[in-house]
């Protein structure tokens, strides 16, 4: 049996077991998650199509691995106006097996995720139920120890490299670089042009892992930080 289903505005035909890429589904690597949108299903010859959907029909799905597909780059020039534009863009992927083809409203024999706003109604009743004792555990223990949110949150503040002394240099000078990507590298701890110069491919693929800019564009502004630290 298949089934051609919709999700994040494309179609696939999946049959059970099929290992299929497909756009981010908000899930842990293990989960089972429900696919509703059935365009057809069918066995052989025999295939009933919806409109647009089919009535009962739902396919579930394993979620394999969370991850990334290749870096897409778009280059924009004007002839004889001095003018580029680079743009990466990685799209978010999710890889899933198929589990089941479901007709008829029969229910998955896996339970699937629950979706995020029963998670959120389900966390809000926890956290009624269990605050006069977090109330209380805190105040006893405010004198004794900092709160492990605060521990965190200095944890996840750190920079990921550590800005030199002096005064900054204007890195919007470089191409594709503009105010906002500037000041998330200055939060990142890179101000001057010698310091972008001076990445390694290592500190280049952790940059691509902590920051929205592609590996292109970071060695790109490398070649450019060389020449304009050698005019300094």
């Amino acid at each position: 049996m298949f089934a051609v289903i919709k999700t994040g505005g494309k179609q696939y035909r999946v049959a059970a077991n099929d290992l299929l890429k497909i756009e981010k589904v908000e899930a842990k690597v293990g989960d089972i998650v429900e696919i509703g949108n059935v365009l057809a299903h069918g066995e052989g010859e025999n295939v009933t199509f919806g409109a647009p959907f089919v009535d009962g029909a739902m396919v579930t799905a394993e979620v394999v691995e969370q991850g990334k597909n290749r870096t897409v780059i778009a280059f924009k020039k004007r002839r004889r106006q001095n003018s580029r534009r680079k743009i990466g863009h990685r799209q978010l992927l999710t890889t899933v097996r198929i589990s089941e083809i479901l007709l008829g409203g029969a229910k998955p024999s896996k339970k699937a995720t629950a979706k995020p706003e029963a998670k959120a109604e389900v966390a809000a009743e926890a956290k009624a139920e269990a605050a006069p004792k977090e109330a209380k555990a805190k105040k006893e223990a405010k004198a004794e120890v900092p709160a492990k949110e605060e521990v965190k949150a200095e944890t996840t503040a750190a920079p990921l490299f550590k800005a030199p002394k002096g005064e900054p240099d204007d890195l919007t000078v470089i191409k594709g670089i503009g105010p906002v990507a500037a000041k998330d590298l200055a939060e990142q701890g890179i101000v001057t042009f010698a310091q972008l110069a001076k990445l390694t491919d290592k500190d280049v693929a952790k940059i691509d892992e902590h920051m929205p800019f592609s590996t292109d564009q970071i060695k790109d502004w490398r070649e450019q930080a060389k020449e304009l630290a050698k005019k300094k």
